[in-house]
């Protein structure tokens, strides 16, 4: 395995960051989590697009253009000769001090690895997965904007241990009003009489591309999609839910803290879109070359 680390190739055992790298010290820095299917990249100019956004948010610069670390990513993957697989593309704020002001990281630290995910065993796709609510919620607006994708996952770490330790396959976080915002790693989505509804990115949810993936889906199947605040409650009473992230592609969910969703079983719509996104991952993307 190849690591890109700010410029250069390095073999996985010899890629290594500063102890004073502030992404470790303080989780200062963001990343993008990106597939790739079939020797294409999909929805690469929306990961980084996002990343970008991330970056300004956070008052970080990183010191490679957009052009050239989309070109860093595909040759990392080419470097690695993988067809199909996942990209972890981190930035962090760079090595410092032990303070904690950021003026004394004088350059970012950029990283690309390339390797295989499998965030789910595959019976989770044909029959859907459990998800419990976790006591832990989602960090507020006021805190840290869900819509920055940060190394700041502590939050996301602790659901998740929630959710394990209960045997679920995902944990559903609620933020400080008591609505529904996500999972611990993927959006939530329910149909409701034929109408698709998510949470809106206000109530603390993250924008995710495949998110907006079902959004192009829906417009396509002519489902009309919404994005009211949610309950528990609508998720109890839904016909179907399903999950969706980079990792987890579309998964449907048959069981929110013990009770069935719709007949416990994935449904049309869910089934429906799974296909179709399959489809749209073998068949669109930017060519590794």
């Amino acid at each position: 395995m190849k690591i890109y680390i700010d410029g250069k190739f390095f073999e996985k055992d010899e890629a290594k960051v500063s102890v004073f790298d502030h992404g470790l010290l303080y989780g200062d820095g963001i990343f993008e989590g990106i597939r790739f299917y079939n020797g294409r990249v999909f929805r690469l100019k929306e990961h980084m697009d996002r990343l970008y956004d991330s970056a300004k948010a956070i008052l970080l610069t990183p010191d490679i253009s957009k052009a050239d670390l989309t070109e860093a990513v595909l040759e990392t993957i080419r470097q690695n000769g993988l067809t199909d697989g996942y990209i972890r593309l981190v930035i962090t704020r760079g090595e410092g001090t032990l303070g904690l002001s950021p003026e004394h990281c004088p350059k970012p630290t950029t990283i690309i690895i390339a390797a295989g995910i499998k965030l789910y065993p595959k019976e989770m796709y044909e029959h859907g997965l459990m998800v419990v609510t976790c006591a832990t919620r989602r960090i507020p607006h006021g805190a840290l904007s869900p819509m920055v994708k940060s190394l700041n996952y502590l939050n996301n770490v602790m659901a998740k241990i929630e959710a394990t330790a209960a045997g679920a396959g995902e944990g559903l976080m609620l933020n400080e009003q008591g609505y529904v915002s996500e999972c611990t790693g993927d959006n939530i989505f329910i149909v409701k009489s034929g109408v698709i509804l998510t949470p809106p990115i206000s109530s603390g949810a993250l924008a995710g591309v495949t998110r907006g993936v079902v959004f192009e889906l829906a417009a396509e199947a002519g489902i009309p999609i919404s994005e009211p605040n949610l309950t528990r409650y609508d998720i109890f009473t839904a016909d179907e839910c399903f999950l969706t992230g980079t990792a987890a592609e579309i998964i449907p969910a048959i069981k929110l803290d013990q009770r069935p969703i719709g007949d416990g079983k994935p449904g049309p719509i869910t089934r429906r879109f799974m296909e179709r996104f399959h489809q749209l991952t073998l068949s669109t993307g930017t060519p590794i070359g």
